[in-house]
Protein backbone atom coordinates (compact mmCIF):
# COMPACT_ATOMS: atom_id res chain seq x y z
CA UNK A 1 0.00 0.00 0.00
CA UNK A 2 0.98 3.05 -1.17
CA UNK A 3 0.99 5.44 1.63
CA UNK A 4 2.42 8.89 -0.11
CA UNK A 5 0.82 11.31 -1.47
CA UNK A 6 2.38 13.68 -4.05
CA UNK A 7 0.62 17.08 -2.49
CA UNK A 8 -1.13 17.98 1.00
CA UNK A 9 -4.12 18.67 -1.51
CA UNK A 10 -4.25 15.08 -3.14
CA UNK A 11 -3.65 13.42 0.70
CA UNK A 12 -6.74 15.01 2.04
CA UNK A 13 -8.69 14.38 -1.19
CA UNK A 14 -11.65 12.80 -0.34
CA UNK A 15 -11.62 12.08 3.44
CA UNK A 16 -12.56 15.91 4.46
CA UNK A 17 -15.94 16.83 4.29
CA UNK A 18 -18.27 19.71 6.36
CA UNK A 19 -19.11 18.90 9.47
CA UNK A 20 -16.19 16.49 10.40
CA UNK A 21 -14.66 15.99 13.98
CA UNK A 22 -10.94 17.09 13.57
CA UNK A 23 -7.54 16.83 15.70
CA UNK A 24 -4.70 18.91 14.59
CA UNK A 25 -1.33 18.24 16.32
CA UNK A 26 1.04 21.05 17.38
CA UNK A 27 1.84 23.20 20.27
CA UNK A 28 0.96 26.85 19.72
CA UNK A 29 3.23 26.82 16.69
CA UNK A 30 5.30 24.04 17.30
CA UNK A 31 4.85 20.99 15.46
CA UNK A 32 1.45 22.05 13.64
CA UNK A 33 1.08 20.70 10.19
CA UNK A 34 1.69 23.55 8.08
CA UNK A 35 0.82 22.28 4.78
CA UNK A 36 -1.72 20.29 5.91
CA UNK A 37 -3.70 22.91 7.32
CA UNK A 38 -3.22 25.01 4.08
CA UNK A 39 -5.13 22.74 2.34
CA UNK A 40 -7.52 21.89 4.54
CA UNK A 41 -8.51 25.72 4.18
CA UNK A 42 -8.37 25.23 0.07
CA UNK A 43 -10.64 22.40 0.34
CA UNK A 44 -13.53 24.76 1.51
CA UNK A 45 -14.65 22.11 4.11
CA UNK A 46 -16.59 23.98 6.93
CA UNK A 47 -18.69 23.61 9.79
CA UNK A 48 -15.69 22.24 11.87
CA UNK A 49 -15.08 20.84 15.08
CA UNK A 50 -11.39 21.28 15.34
CA UNK A 51 -9.52 19.39 18.50
CA UNK A 52 -6.32 20.86 18.92
CA UNK A 53 -4.40 22.29 22.15
CA UNK A 54 -5.21 25.80 20.82
CA UNK A 55 -5.79 27.79 17.64
CA UNK A 56 -2.49 28.93 16.67
CA UNK A 57 -2.09 32.80 15.86
CA UNK A 58 -3.86 35.25 13.87
CA UNK A 59 -3.09 34.49 9.98
CA UNK A 60 -0.99 31.35 10.96
CA UNK A 61 -1.63 27.80 11.90
CA UNK A 62 -5.48 27.45 12.50
CA UNK A 63 -5.89 30.67 13.00
CA UNK A 64 -6.07 30.50 8.89
CA UNK A 65 -9.57 28.58 9.02
CA UNK A 66 -10.56 30.96 11.82
CA UNK A 67 -10.62 33.46 9.59
CA UNK A 68 -12.38 31.83 6.75
CA UNK A 69 -15.02 30.79 9.22
CA UNK A 70 -14.67 26.66 8.51
CA UNK A 71 -14.33 26.19 12.24
CA UNK A 72 -17.68 26.10 14.05
CA UNK A 73 -15.82 24.63 17.31
CA UNK A 74 -13.19 24.34 19.07
CA UNK A 75 -11.87 21.77 21.52
CA UNK A 76 -9.02 22.95 23.15
CA UNK A 77 -6.81 23.47 26.77
CA UNK A 78 -5.74 27.41 25.79
CA UNK A 79 -6.53 30.16 23.18
CA UNK A 80 -5.45 33.08 24.50
CA UNK A 81 -2.84 34.64 21.62
CA UNK A 82 -5.25 34.38 18.78
CA UNK A 83 -7.16 38.23 18.63
CA UNK A 84 -9.70 36.30 16.46
CA UNK A 85 -10.84 33.73 18.29
CA UNK A 86 -11.10 36.16 20.97
CA UNK A 87 -13.88 38.23 18.60
CA UNK A 88 -15.50 35.30 17.53
CA UNK A 89 -15.80 33.73 20.99
CA UNK A 90 -17.15 36.66 22.89
CA UNK A 91 -19.67 37.56 19.91
CA UNK A 92 -21.44 33.96 19.52
CA UNK A 93 -19.87 32.88 16.70
CA UNK A 94 -17.66 29.83 17.99
CA UNK A 95 -18.21 27.48 20.03
CA UNK A 96 -15.61 26.38 22.63
CA UNK A 97 -14.76 23.31 24.64
CA UNK A 98 -12.59 24.86 27.66
CA UNK A 99 -10.48 21.60 28.55
CA UNK A 100 -7.70 20.90 30.72
CA UNK A 101 -4.50 20.15 28.94
CA UNK A 102 -3.69 16.89 30.82
CA UNK A 103 -7.55 15.95 30.32
CA UNK A 104 -7.37 16.60 26.40
CA UNK A 105 -4.06 14.49 25.84
CA UNK A 106 -5.58 12.27 28.22
CA UNK A 107 -8.78 12.43 25.95
CA UNK A 108 -7.11 11.59 22.43
CA UNK A 109 -4.75 9.24 24.46
CA UNK A 110 -7.73 6.62 25.32
CA UNK A 111 -10.01 7.30 22.10
CA UNK A 112 -6.79 5.84 20.15
CA UNK A 113 -6.32 2.94 22.61
CA UNK A 114 -10.27 2.22 22.66
CA UNK A 115 -11.12 3.28 25.93
CA UNK A 116 -14.32 5.13 25.87
CA UNK A 117 -13.96 7.19 28.99
CA UNK A 118 -12.05 7.69 32.19
CA UNK A 119 -12.48 9.32 35.31
CA UNK A 120 -10.19 12.45 36.64
CA UNK A 121 -9.94 14.75 39.56
CA UNK A 122 -9.07 17.58 37.39
CA UNK A 123 -11.65 20.20 36.67
CA UNK A 124 -14.03 18.99 39.65
CA UNK A 125 -16.18 21.97 41.15
CA UNK A 126 -15.44 24.26 38.29
CA UNK A 127 -17.19 24.89 34.94
CA UNK A 128 -15.51 21.84 33.28
CA UNK A 129 -17.36 19.39 35.37
CA UNK A 130 -20.67 20.79 34.68
CA UNK A 131 -23.01 18.47 33.14
CA UNK A 132 -20.91 15.42 33.21
CA UNK A 133 -21.26 12.38 35.63
CA UNK A 134 -19.32 12.39 39.10
CA UNK A 135 -18.26 9.42 40.79
CA UNK A 136 -16.52 9.04 43.94
CA UNK A 137 -13.45 6.62 44.38
CA UNK A 138 -12.00 6.36 47.95
CA UNK A 139 -13.38 9.06 49.11
CA UNK A 140 -12.23 11.26 46.56
CA UNK A 141 -14.59 13.14 43.61
CA UNK A 142 -13.84 12.27 40.42
CA UNK A 143 -15.13 13.92 36.78
CA UNK A 144 -16.08 11.32 33.73
CA UNK A 145 -14.92 12.53 30.79
CA UNK A 146 -15.39 10.92 27.56
CA UNK A 147 -12.60 9.85 24.28
CA UNK A 148 -12.21 11.77 21.42
CA UNK A 149 -11.70 9.97 18.09
CA UNK A 150 -11.65 12.62 15.83
CA UNK A 151 -12.76 11.52 12.01
CA UNK A 152 -9.25 12.63 10.44
CA UNK A 153 -6.06 13.40 12.26
CA UNK A 154 -3.58 16.01 10.68
CA UNK A 155 -0.43 14.97 12.04
CA UNK A 156 3.65 16.85 11.47
CA UNK A 157 6.57 15.04 12.08
CA UNK A 158 9.77 14.94 11.56
CA UNK A 159 10.76 11.76 9.09
CA UNK A 160 8.83 9.11 8.15
CA UNK A 161 9.41 5.79 6.15
CA UNK A 162 7.29 4.51 3.01
CA UNK A 163 5.39 2.80 5.56
CA UNK A 164 4.79 5.17 8.07
CA UNK A 165 6.91 4.80 10.96
CA UNK A 166 7.56 8.11 12.81
CA UNK A 167 10.01 10.15 14.05
CA UNK A 168 9.16 13.82 15.63
CA UNK A 169 11.97 16.05 16.55
CA UNK A 170 12.02 17.16 20.39
CA UNK A 171 9.60 19.52 21.08
CA UNK A 172 7.54 19.37 18.12
CA UNK A 173 6.54 15.88 19.43
CA UNK A 174 4.00 17.32 21.74
CA UNK A 175 0.44 16.67 21.04
CA UNK A 176 0.94 14.71 17.68
CA UNK A 177 1.67 11.37 18.71
CA UNK A 178 -1.72 11.30 20.64
CA UNK A 179 -3.33 12.75 17.54
CA UNK A 180 -2.27 10.23 15.41
CA UNK A 181 -3.43 7.45 17.60
CA UNK A 182 -6.92 8.67 18.04
CA UNK A 183 -7.52 9.73 14.66
CA UNK A 184 -9.77 6.73 12.27
CA UNK A 185 -7.76 8.23 9.50
CA UNK A 186 -4.57 9.94 9.87
CA UNK A 187 -2.30 12.03 7.69
CA UNK A 188 1.01 13.04 8.26
CA UNK A 189 3.27 15.60 6.79
CA UNK A 190 6.89 15.10 7.43
CA UNK A 191 9.84 16.75 6.31
CA UNK A 192 12.12 13.84 5.09
CA UNK A 193 10.97 10.42 3.99
CA UNK A 194 13.44 8.04 3.90
CA UNK A 195 13.30 3.66 2.79
CA UNK A 196 11.91 1.08 4.81
CA UNK A 197 14.03 -0.13 7.54
CA UNK A 198 16.29 3.42 7.22
CA UNK A 199 15.00 4.17 11.03
CA UNK A 200 16.38 2.26 13.50
CA UNK A 201 13.31 0.31 15.31
CA UNK A 202 14.46 1.72 18.73
CA UNK A 203 14.15 5.24 17.33
CA UNK A 204 10.36 4.90 15.91
CA UNK A 205 8.38 7.21 17.90
CA UNK A 206 5.29 5.84 16.33
CA UNK A 207 4.36 2.62 14.53
CA UNK A 208 3.29 3.13 10.91
CA UNK A 209 -0.33 1.36 11.65
CA UNK A 210 -1.78 4.34 12.77
CA UNK A 211 -0.66 6.28 9.62
CA UNK A 212 -2.55 6.16 6.39
CA UNK A 213 -1.05 9.28 4.28
CA UNK A 214 2.26 11.04 4.06
CA UNK A 215 2.92 14.07 2.63
CA UNK A 216 6.41 15.45 2.06
CA UNK A 217 7.06 19.45 3.07
CA UNK A 218 10.78 19.88 3.43
CA UNK A 219 11.09 23.52 4.10
CA UNK A 220 7.85 24.10 6.20
CA UNK A 221 8.11 27.54 7.75
CA UNK A 222 8.19 26.82 11.38
CA UNK A 223 6.80 30.26 12.80
CA UNK A 224 7.90 31.57 15.99
CA UNK A 225 4.89 32.19 18.23
CA UNK A 226 6.21 34.54 20.15
CA UNK A 227 9.73 35.99 20.28
CA UNK A 228 11.50 37.43 22.54
CA UNK A 229 14.59 38.79 23.36
CA UNK A 230 16.89 39.32 26.44
CA UNK A 231 19.30 42.67 26.51
CA UNK A 232 22.21 42.29 27.72
CA UNK A 233 24.69 44.91 28.77
CA UNK A 234 27.25 45.76 26.43
CA UNK A 235 25.68 43.97 23.75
Amino acid sequence: MNKIFPNADAALKGIVADGQLLAVGGFGLCGIPEALIDALRDSGAKNLTVISNNAGVDGFGLGKLLETRQISKMISSYVGENKEFERQYLAGELQLEFTPQGTLAEKLRAGGAGIPAFFTKTGVGTLVAEGKELREFDGETYVMERALVPDVALVKAHRADKSGNLQFRLTARNFNPAVAMAGKICVVEVEEIVEIGAIDPDQIHLPGIYVHRIVHNANPEKRIEKRTITEKAGA
